[in-house]
């Protein structure tokens, strides 16, 4: 069975376009937040053990 691309351009867009209302702002700024803080977290792990290390090395 050949799919046309009309299709699946229909067919994405109807799904995006179905998905977009039930995502609530709350949700989006949450997500932010978490990215944010799980940066901020894993960059300061960072200099935390390039620090031991180089203390280690010496």
């Amino acid at each position: 069975m050949e799919t046309n691309i009309s299709f699946r351009i229909g067919t994405a867009s109807g799904t995006l376009l179905s998905i977009i209302p039930n995502i609530l702002s709350e949700d989006i700024v949450k997500t932010i937040i978490l990215a944010v803080v799980g940066a901020t977290v894993s960059f300061t792990v960072s200099l935390l053990l390039k620090g031991l290390t180089k203390l280690k090395n010496k």
